[in-house]
């Protein structure tokens, strides 16, 4: 008679995060000013502001949108702030840099957001893979939020997960 195989992970009472499961829903864009600047590189106010306003914004409904210039031009920051200010209440998010700075900065507000309470006094795994765009960050951010309640913190899958930190007994 075979053995009965017993999967001890789930019946432990170890826990695992994915910040894959709150990536949130949403096209992520790179708006590149330099097309509205001469030659790539000066920003004349009058012919920027005529872009700015004929722009159709509409197209960036839910998005999320990093706003740069891929150029050596000198942007100033209101720049920016005119455009972004034209992407509120239609993007869910825009930001100046690029879109690995997109997602740490929709990730940095998510686990702000995030609720830890259950994990209190638990061993945890933050998982590593993911398919989705989860920046190295965030998992810090994680981790750093996790350390003053939880038992343990691992990083990996629980078949090899890495330990990081063990609370102390007392």
């Amino acid at each position: 008679m075979a053995e009965e195989i017993v999967n001890r992970v789930a019946n432990s009472k170890l826990k695992v995060i994915d910040l894959e499961d709150f990536y949130p829903e949403g096209r992520r864009i790179l708006f590149d000013i330099k097309d509205w600047l001469l030659e790539g590189l000066v920003l004349r106010e009058k012919e920027f502001r005529a872009y700015v306003s004929d722009h159709d914004w509409t197209q960036y409904q839910d998005t999320y949108v990093a706003l740069h210039c891929s150029t050596e031009a000198i942007v100033p920051d209101w720049a920016y702030m005119l455009i972004s200010i034209q992407l509120q209440n239609i993007a869910k998010l825009s930001i100046v840099g690029n879109l690995e700075q997109l997602e740490s900065i929709i990730y940095t507000d998510i686990i702000s957001n995030l609720e830890v309470a259950s994990y209190e006094d638990l061993p945890v795994i933050i998982k590593g893979c993911s398919n989705k765009p989860v920046p190295a960050n965030a998992l810090i951010l994680l981790s750093q939020k996790l350390k003053p309640i939880a038992k343990s913190i691992m990083f990996g899958e629980a078949c090899s997960a890495v330990p990081l930190y063990k609370k102390k007994r007392k």
